[in-house]
């Protein structure tokens, strides 16, 4: 039996939505732009809500498209987020590294907002986006901290990023394709 070339061309569709959390101002919103866009914006505005980005690519004969579903930081929204939540296929926490009381505070709310997705997803795939990595000195970071985290999370692994020099941007976005299309 012949088949066409168009059929041959079939690739198999998954459509993912990725709840990207962390605290305001670590630089989510940032991520997704420089990923997707390769746009990087200097002034900051605070995400109202949530902000819905699409992005396609093609992993091992899939075509998959990620919905990046960009949820506000700032406790103003927290009643808000169950809903935008719903049907997540895995998160991204975001944190930063800036050696500040930001940088402080969103690496000691990572595990708060683990809770908050587990409470509405349950079980899914979780990576940790350390960002901001071109703000420090990158030879005196303290990996095994954040290595701590992953490990007694069972998160899928952490990436240290800059949304402004896109420093492991594809790395850390194709890994987490790969896995979440397993």
């Amino acid at each position: 039996m012949k088949f066409s070339l168009e059929e041959e061309s079939v690739k198999k569709k998954l459509k993912i939505k990725v709840a990207v959390v962390g605290d305001g101002g670590v630089g989510k919103t940032s991520l997704i732009q420089k990923f997707t866009q390769g746009k990087f914006q200097t002034d900051y505005i605070k995400t109202i809500g949530a902000q819905l980005t699409h992005y396609e690519t093609e992993i091992d004969g899939y075509k998959i498209e990620l919905m990046f579903w960009d949820i506000a930081g700032q406790d103003d929204f927290h009643f808000l987020r169950p809903s935008f939540y719903k049907a997540s296929k895995a998160v991204i926490i975001v944190y930063s590294l800036e050696e500040n009381s930001l940088g402080e505070r969103s690496f000691d709310n990572i595990t708060s907002w683990y809770e908050d997705v587990k409470q509405y997803c349950g079980e899914i795939p979780v990576v940790v986006f350390a960002n901001k990595v071109d703000l420090i000195n990158e030879q005196t970071l303290d990996k095994a901290k954040i290595q701590n985290l992953v490990e007694e999370r069972n998160f899928l692994g952490y990436y240290t990023t800059s949304a402004k020099t896109g420093q492991g941007l594809d790395h850390a976005f194709n890994a987490l394709s790969k896995e979440i299309q397993r």
